[in-house]
Formats: C-alpha cells, structure tokens, sequence
C-alpha cells in the first residue's frame, strides 16, 4: 500500500519536524519564528489534495524547500513579524458510544492486548482484537505529517497502527488511564509523543483515536507521569 495508505513511523515523523525546526532556526535565528516557519509548512501540505500530496515523489524533500522558501520569504521583508496564525486543527470526532459497552476487566483485557500485538508488530495478533469495521482517527493537529482522512477496516487499521508505532530505541508503550479508560502512551526519550484511547465491544476494539499533536500532548509533559 503507498504512504497515503499507510502513514509512516512516528519516530520519523518527529525527526522529520525536530529537522525541518532546526533548518528555520538556523535560518531565521528566533525559535519561536523558526517553530512559525514549520507550522507553515505543515498547513500547506495538509492546504493540498490527497492525489497531490501522493505525487509528491519525497515528502520530506517537498517539506524541506518548503521551509527554505518560507524563511527567505519572511527574511526578505524587512523587520518582519512572526506570523500569528494558528495551524487549525482537524476536527474534533465526537466518540458515540459503543453498541455493546465492555466491561472494564474486558476493556483492560483488549488494550494490554494490543499493547502487546504492537510491541512484537505482529499483525497476526493484532488483527484479531480489532473489529471487522474498526476505525482509527490519527490526530497530528497539522504539525505532524500523520494520516488525515480516518483509516476504516481491521486490515487498514492494524497497518496503520504497526507503521506509526514501529519501534525505535528509547521508545515505550505503556498503558495508562486515558481520561478514565485504560488506554497507551507512547514516550520517545522520556517524552510523551502519543496517546492512544480505544473503545472496546465484546473483545474488539471498534474504535481507536491516536493523539500525537503537540499542543494537545502538553499536559502530559508538563509534570512527572508515571
């Protein structure tokens, strides 16, 4: 399946922005005018079409002209202003509630499942625990280069998950409450970089949302966690 399909694997992702952020930096001098720079970037990647997105040959070779002509753009104006525009979000998916509620035992049950199917990145085992019609929503708030449209089906959503949560040194996958449900939290050296919530029917899991915008990942970072 192409990348549209499948997404790519957060640790890259979060180089990928980590690099682009550091060019800008480089080039502009002001941190918070280099993060602007990026967050341009993202809005007009996202501003494109998925085919037009897809014809783009090396996304991270696209991001990084972007951002070069971003930052001559705003350094051939004298005394330029970082803009204040913020890259908007995607929108907010109201979560109904599950036709056949799980208990929490069983709920518990699935999700340490999972955990364990996407710590082997085994699709064999994972496939099993999501629904025939599961659907995953990947929420980058613009400023991380993660699926847009939701991914629906067991088979799209089993790869969507293993290729974002492919493993790389300093990389954790624990479960912890998730505004009350047991959910997974992704930390990257120490640092929470996503956060997974699924809604549970039976012994499937129907639903999965995975939260990797920064801004919305702030709280988690802001004090101990355990």
């Amino acid at each position: 399946m192409n990348r549209v399909d499948d997404g790519s694997p957060l640790a890259d992702l979060l180089d990928e922005r980590r690099a682009l952020v550091a060019l800008a930096h480089r080039m502009l001098g002001s941190a918070d005018d280099a993060e602007s720079a990026v967050d341009e970037c993202y809005r007009r990647w996202y501003a494109m079409s998925d085919p037009e997105r897809e014809r783009v040959p090396v996304p991270a070779a696209w991001l990084v002209g972007s951002v070069e002509g971003i930052c001559e753009d705003r350094l051939a104006v004298p005394g330029f202003e970082r803009l204040t525009d913020s890259v908007p979000d995607l929108p907010v998916v109201t979560r109904p509630p599950a036709t056949e509620p799980a208990t929490l035992r069983r709920h518990d049950a699935v999700v340490h499942a999972v955990r364990r199917a996407c710590l082997a990145a085994d699709q064999d085992l994972l496939l099993p625990l999501l629904a025939p019609d599961a659907t995953a929503w990947f929420d980058g708030g613009g400023k991380i280069r993660t699926l847009v449209a939701p991914v629906h089906g067991r088979d799209r959503v089993a790869r969507g998950l293993l290729r974002l949560l492919d493993r790389r040194p300093h990389t954790t996958l624990t479960p912890h409450s998730v505004n009350g449900p047991t959910g997974l939290v992704v930390r990257h050296e120490g640092r929470v970089v996503a956060v997974l919530s699924l809604e549970v029917s039976g012994a499937e899991a129907v639903r999965v949302w995975v939260v990797v915008n920064p801004d919305k990942l702030r709280s988690w970072n802001a004090g101990p966690r355990p």
